[in-house]
Parts: structure tokens; C-alpha cells; sequence
């Protein structure tokens, strides 16, 4: 089975059951949703949908403990290799990079890309998300911070996927009711929100989320910060709420 841990705010870490582990956007220091004394014990692969700092913030340092792969657009993972980043892979929208035990599709989001370096401000790149696939076929997507867009269908359309993990806080990406129609335009089967409650600005909540929702097929999966969930197929473990 496949295991995810929610980090807080965009930060996972997802353990394939070949063992390898892909974490996402990753923000430890100075992360106020990120569980107290969580220790992450082996990171293979890191994925960036984007370089705020609130996603890209413990990406060098995780890449000198660990000495991960590091998928990025490639604007953001040249940045990275001057910073002296191993093992970076920059790719592009529709691109895929298979990492062995995960593929990784860079698809389109709604957002900007910037990376903070010192008092200055530089492009980062566009911002985008990623389908997994898995080696054994089933799919997730991971939406990054977006808003809502049209072209969720052809994500739906081009991978199927079963589960999604959408921002839902509002004011930085979409809040609840356009995350609601992401998942239907995605027909997804559970959804995984992100990006909510880590600063005040944030108010969108799984729980207006599934009101959006109760007219759908989909569910909305709420995981607990640093409790870890089993993922087989549509049957979520009962460490999910």
C-alpha cells in the first residue's frame, strides 16, 4: 500500500510500497502547521510545483541530508543546481519524469513563481502540478496552488485519477467552492485538502469544502498533520477522518 503523511500546508511525504519516499513542497523551518518533532527518516525524490517559500523553503537543505532527485520546472531546478543541488531534474509542462518507483507529470496550474534569493525577486518559472502514477497504474494528482481551470478536464480525460490533493485556504489559490469544481471537472474519487488553516488568511476548511461537495461522487479525505493513512484503491484506512 501506499502511505501519506500530510506535513501541513503543501508538504507531504508519500512512501511507495517498493519503500522509497517523494515529499512534496517541502517547509519544515519556520512552517507553523508542520507536526512538532516530526522527523523525516529517508527522502528519495522531492517535487516542487512552484518556488514560494512556503513550497521550496527545506529543499536544499533535505537535498544535502538525502541526496534526492529533485523535480522542478526547469527555470526553478537551474536555480537549484547553482545552489549546488544534486541531482536536479527540470522539466516542463507535460513532461513526465520517471523516477522508477513513481512517474511525474508536470501539468498546468494557475498561479505565480518566484524565488526570494537574498533582497532579490526572480522568476522562478511557471507554477504547475504533477499526476503520479504508480507503478501498479493508479493515479493522483497533486494541484500545487492554483485556482480553479477549465483544463481540469483534460487531466481527467488524458489520466484518470482517483485521488486529488487541492488547496482549499483561499486568497493565495482557490478556496472551497472553486476546489469543489475542480473535483468534479477531475472526477475524482477522494480529495486530499492542502494549503489550509497555516496563516490567518487561509480561511477556506475541509468542512465548507464537502458542503460544496454533497452533491458529489467524490469525498473529502482530511488528513491529521504527521498521522500517516493507507491508500489502496478507493479504501481509505481508518487513520482518515
Amino acid at each position: 500500500m501506499t502511505q501519506i503523511t500530510w506535513l501541513g500546508h503543501a508538504t507531504f511525504e508519500i512512501r511507495f510500497e517498493s519503500g522509497e519516499v517523494l515529499v512534496t513542497d517541502p517547509w519544515i523551518e519556520g512552517n507553523p502547521a508542520y507536526p512538532k518533532d516530526y522527523k523525516l527518516k529517508r527522502v528519495d525524490a522531492i517535487s516542487l510545483s512552484h518556488a514560494h517559500f512556503d513550497h521550496t523553503n527545506d529543499v536544499i537543505p533535505l537535498a544535502s541530508q538525502f541526496q534526492p532527485k529533485v523535480v522542478a520546472i526547469f527555470e526553478t531546478a537551474s536555480w537549484l543546481e547553482k545552489k549546488g543541488v544534486k541531482n536536479t531534474v527540470g522539466i516542463n509542462k507535460g513532461g513526465t519524469a520517471d523516477l522508477g518507483f513513481v512517474k511525474l507529470t508536470m501539468t498546468h496550474a494557475l498561479h505565480s513563481c518566484s524565488i526570494r534569493d537574498g533582497d532579490q525577486l526572480i522568476y522562478g518559472g511557471e507554477a504547475a502540478g504533477y499526476v503520479l502514477t504508480l507503478k501498479d497504474g493508479r493515479r493522483a494528482y497533486f494541484a500545487g496552488d492554483t485556482a480553479v481551470f477549465s483544463d481540469m478536464t483534460l487531466i481527467a480525460e488524458l489520466y484518470q485519477p482517483e485521488l486529488a490533493f487541492l488547496p482549499i485556504g483561499d486568497y493565495y489559490t482557490m478556496g472551497p467552492e472553486q476546489a469543489a469544481l475542480a473535483a468534479r471537472l477531475l472526477k475524482v474519487k477522494r480529495v486530499i485538502p492542502m494549503h489550509w488553516g497555516t496563516f490567518p488568511a487561509l480561511t477556506g476548511t475541509p468542512e465548507k469544502l464537502a458542503s460544496q461537495l454533497k452533491s458529489s461522487d467524490a469525498q473529502v479525505w482530511t488528513l491529521d498533520k504527521g498521522k500517516p493513512v493507507e491508500w489502496s484503491g478507493t479504501a481509505a484506512s481508518t487513520s482518515a477522518r
